[in-house]
């Protein structure tokens, strides 16, 4: 029989217990593209366990700044695997990711949207950048200007290690013109522009140098075509006497101020640095001069429709010549 007695204790002090929701860590792979290109998504969640199933989303400009997120093909029931690719991509995209698991389902918070540039120009958004180069100096004014099938534009950068920001917060934004007055070192980023349609136009990697910068093209050059890069001062006069490399291997060393290549291959693709000579060791930032042989495309494919035609032309006159032969034998 229990008593009806019984002893008791203080209370022990209070301890708050805080349960947070595990994040999503998103990779993509590669950065930059090249035309048609697969792209790897691969999701990590935060002090990881098993029995995860992975969500994929791409992340749609919603015209307010802000982005919208679609599921991408498969993922409307999540993946087992923590991998997603995406084949055939062409232009500049956001994806984010998640995972979940239980029953009912408990989700990670969404991974911080990552991106994959292109620097491919589309009709329907693209960004001109003014001076047009890669390479600016400090403190010098650019201007960036987005151009397609809309009327409202915004301006975003993510630099290296950040957050993706707009215009409004390092330029001033003019219907669809983005203005910095005076860059700084940390202006060090991908840009490019978002329209209110949800398009993403293409990229452009900027960066600023302090005494001496190397000009090159903004835009992929195509195979075939000239490209002329330029070793530039602060004072805005060209270096005569420099030192030109590509990938940090020597490839012109004479008095020209100017590195030309007549007609660009993709074995010319690479990063190119400039060094002047006249007693100074300063060398340039790396500038990416792109090639891409996709514009060779276009041309072989007409090519390739117009002999088809000819061939086709030539088949169909031999075989008339053929018929109306036999036709005149049988009349005569």
């Amino acid at each position: 029989m229990k008593s009806s007695t019984h002893d008791t204790t203080n209370w022990s002090n209070s301890v708050k217990v805080t349960v947070h929701e595990p994040g999503s860590v998103l990779t993509v792979s590669p950065s930059w593209l090249s035309p048609g290109a697969s792209v790897t998504l691969k999701c990590e969640v935060e002090h990881s366990s098993a029995g995860w199933r992975f969500f994929w989303y791409q992340a749609v400009p919603d015209g307010s700044g802000s982005y919208s997120y679609e599921l991408l093909p498969g993922s409307s029931n999540g993946t087992e695997q923590d991998s997603y690719i995406i084949h055939g991509q062409t232009h500049t995209a956001g994806y984010v990711c998640e995972a979940g698991r239980g029953d009912p389902e408990f989700y990670t918070q969404r991974s911080q949207p990552k991106f994959v540039w292109s620097g491919e120009l589309r009709p329907s958004a693209s960004l001109t950048v003014r001076p047009d180069s890669v390479q600016h100096f400090i403190y010098d004014p650019i201007s960036l200007t987005c151009e397609g099938n809309s009327t409202e534009w915004k301006v975003k950068m993510f630099p290296d290690r950040g957050v993706v920001s707009r215009c409004s917060s390092w330029g001033m934004m003019t219907k669809s013109t983005c203005t910095v007055k005076s860059l700084r070192q940390s202006a060090d980023a991908v840009y490019w522009c978002e329209s209110a349609s949800g398009e993403f136009s293409n990229a452009v990697n900027i960066t600023a140098g302090t005494d001496i910068v190397l000009v090159s093209p903004v835009h992929r050059v195509a195979e075939g075509e000239s490209v002329t890069l330029g070793c530039r001062l602060k004072t805005g006069s060209f270096l005569s006497n420099v030192l030109f490399y590509k990938n940090d291997k020597l490839i012109q060393n004479d008095s020209k101020h100017e590195l030309t290549i007549p007609a660009v291959s993709k074995s010319h693709e690479g990063f190119y640095t400039c060094e002047r000579t006249q007693g100074f060791a300063d060398k340039s930032l790396k500038a990416l001069t792109s090639l891409s042989g996709s514009y060779l495309f276009p041309v072989l494919l007409i090519v390739g429709v117009v002999c088809g035609l000819l061939i086709i032309v030539l088949l169909l006159f031999g075989h008339f010549r053929k018929t109306k032969g036999e036709i005149f034998s049988f009349l005569y």
